[in-house]
């Protein structure tokens, strides 16, 4: 790895009891251990997982007591540096990744947000993939009882099903199929494909990076506006605060400073209801697309692309939403483009 090479940081989310300490177990067994800097994290005052990952990672290192998301962020960006410096000094092997193990009861986006927005840990380290254990044996009482488990899921660039060998494959597929209403726009495997192919669980998510692929969750939106409802407590009863997924298409351009004012807006109000955020903007002052994607309050950095995935070429936006009106979303967006769409249309 080159040295001004931005070390990546993985997110291994997941519920208390959904198997995450046993998948970084198998997981460590097929990787180079110098390769890999582990950071584990547990609730309560004394931690045990730590212990149990050290014959698979001896330099394991235990946050403090506390939850991460909530707690100790500080704590977590300096055993990040700490990290760095001694990985600069040739203190601890010269790792190429870092895997975060959170609790079981964090939230990932003020996780996410530390990463990607404090300026000494963007200088070393880039954002990762975040991964989250999805428990199939009890995801659904977890479902109707905690709400940490919906954010998990909402905020996943991977979603990963273990214990499928305690329900049936009719169960799973039901489950699957919960899943991607929750959050279309996340991969789906399963524990043991993970193993057997190490390299996959942490691989940089193709809603991120590939272009074929980046839009596979947009489906086939009609030019124009177009509204996708759809409310994600539905099957077996499931009951926790109602989730929506929101597509907007715009084929007009988009005007890119009152869109950053009203998204700003937005978030600032709204942060906690939106669970996931993904879209492609057709701007004024680009030929080619802006792509952004957020999780709650955390924006991550606009990303200019070269060109237009296939045969897209207008402005798509989702949203993976709690406790918000689709149609009250959509006249906001419209209420801040409408006068620029009309004058552009004019010129």
């Amino acid at each position: 790895m080159a040295k001004q090479e931005k070390l990546p940081i993985h997110v291994l989310s997941g519920f208390l009891g959904s198997g995450k300490t046993t998948l970084l177990q198998r997981w460590m067994r097929g990787q180079n251990r110098e390769d890999v800097a582990l950071l584990v994290n547990e609730f309560g005052e004394v931690g045990i997982d730590h212990f149990l990952l050290q014959e698979v990672a001896p330099d394991t290192i235990l946050l403090p007591s506390g939850c991460v998301c909530c707690q100790i962020r500080g704590e977590l960006k300096q055993a990040l540096l700490k990290l760095y410096e001694q990985r600069e000094r040739a203190e601890v092997p010269a790792f190429s990744k870092v895997i975060l193990e959170t609790t079981g009861l964090a939230d990932p986006a003020p996780i996410l947000s530390t990463l990607l927005h404090d300026r000494q840990l963007q200088y070393h380290f880039a954002q990762g993939t975040l991964v989250t254990l999805v428990d199939a044996e009890h995801a659904w009482d977890q479902a109707r009882r905690q709400p940490e488990w919906l954010l998990q899921v909402a905020a996943a660039d991977r979603l990963l099903i273990s214990k499928g060998d305690r329900v049936t494959m009719d169960e799973i597929e039901s489950l699957k199929d919960y899943l991607r209403q929750l959050n279309p726009l996340a991969q789906m495997m399963e524990t043991g494909y993970a193993v057997d192919e190490p390299n996959q669980l942490f691989a940089a998510p193709l809603v991120r990076h590939d272009k074929k692929a980046l839009y596979r969750w947009l489906g086939d939106t009609p030019p124009g506006f177009a509204l996708t409802n759809t409310e994600g407590a539905i099957t077996q009863n499931v009951v926790h605060p109602v989730t929506h997924t929101c597509v907007i298409s715009l084929e007009e351009n988009v005007n890119w400073p009152a869109f950053a004012v009203w998204l700003s807006m937005l978030l600032h109000r709204h942060g906690q209801s939106i669970l996931r955020l993904k879209g492609i903007l057709k701007v004024d002052e680009n030929h080619t697309p802006i792509v952004i994607h957020g999780v709650q309050h955390s924006l991550h950095p606009p990303v200019h692309m070269n060109d237009w995935p296939g045969t897209l070429e207008m402005s798509q936006l989702v949203f993976i939403m709690r406790d918000i009106e689709p149609t009250q979303l959509k006249k906001s967006f419209l209420r801040f483009q409408h006068p620029f769409i009309t004058r552009n249309a004019t010129l």
